[in-house]
């Protein structure tokens, strides 16, 4: 009786965690920023990633390629590309580009000056697209 309840919970457990995990915003789904391919194709340098020899528009237009953003703005040379509650800034490097992840709030508050037509994070017609999206 004992045994049967510790599995039961067990496999609980188990598939309660496949369940958050799958329904986390990680930026795997099919809306989310491309996470897992921008670390296979670009360098870690941090909590960034370094691409040597392309500019920010190229980078950009690859990352929006394999997955299109919400929206894409451009401004002192970098590119801006949103994925609901996440932002990707593409910006000059050395000689080439740095691409930066950050949550949505943080990103427009950092550039804002540069999102004029993008939607405030503050505001309450805001929908980041994340968990509870289209409360």
């Amino acid at each position: 009786m004992k045994s049967a309840r510790l599995v039961r919970a067990a496999v609980t457990a188990v598939l309660a965690a496949a369940l958050l995990t799958a329904c986390s915003s990680d930026g795997n789904g099919n809306d989310g920023v491309p996470r897992g391919w921008i670390r296979q194709q670009y360098t870690e340098s941090g909590a960034d990633w370094v691409v040597p020899g392309k500019s920010p528009v190229s980078v950009a237009d690859a990352v929006h390629g394999h997955r299109p953003a919400l929206d894409r703005a451009s401004g002192e040379s970098m590119e801006f590309l949103r994925y609901g509650d996440d932002m990707v800034t593409v910006s000059p490097y050395q000689s080439g580009s740095r691409i930066e992840i950050e949550d949505y709030r943080g990103g427009y508050h950092r550039h804002s000056r540069h999102l004029t037509y993008w939607p405030s994070p503050d505001s309450d017609s805001f929908r980041g697209g994340g968990p509870g999206e289209g409360k």
